[in-house]
């Protein structure tokens, strides 16, 4: 507001900005070199302080973009780690699994072997019993015929006494030896 009343001072009366210099001190000279100062070390800023600090600003800029470029690589090989993670997991599981079932099949096949090895044990068994039974039922009854055929010889003996002779005692136990073998 203050530059359009000097514009309009100034348009008004002819040597109006020289006496509103006047009233505020403005001298000339003084006013020229402190421009010439002024842009002297507006230049120097420039070019040692202000072209060094935008200079720094942009390289730090540029590290920034560069770190969030790092961050999205980071980003993709950490997501590309996690995939190749669940991968890895999943082949272990898969592995695992598989192991568990050639277990399974084995403890399987160990049952089965296990289970004819003892029918087999079992068949044996059975078989030497039948075998003890028959040998047992033979000598049984070896014993039986010939308890049997003394007792026929003694109770005929008794009931005959004297009635027979020696060779017809003979004859009889024979006779009572080959029934008793025939049955």
């Amino acid at each position: 507001m203050s530059q359009s009343l000097l514009f309009a001072a100034a348009a008004a009366e002819p040597g109006a900005v020289e006496q509103i210099a006047l009233t505020f001190g403005a001298n000339w000279p003084a006013l020229i070199s402190n421009i010439i100062s002024f842009t002297l070390v507006a230049l120097l800023l420039k070019k040692f302080a202000f072209g060094p600090i935008q200079a720094m600003l942009h390289e730090r800029s540029a590290r920034i973009e560069e770190g969030l470029a790092n961050a999205e690589k980071i980003k993709a090989e950490l997501a590309g780690a996690q995939n190749k993670a669940k991968e890895i997991i999943n082949q272990a599981s898969a592995q695992g699994t598989k192991m568990i079932e050639e277990a399974r099949a084995a403890m399987a096949a160990e049952n089965e072997r296990s289970r004819q090895q003892a029918v087999a044990d079992a068949q044996d068994i059975l078989a030497k019993a039948r075998m003890a039974g028959e040998t047992e039922l033979a000598r049984l009854k070896s014993e039986l015929r010939k308890e049997v055929t003394r007792l026929v010889v003694e109770t005929s003996a008794k009931v005959t006494a004297e009635v027979l002779t020696v060779d017809q005692k003979t004859r009889l136990a024979d006779d009572t030896n080959r029934l008793l073998a025939n049955n």
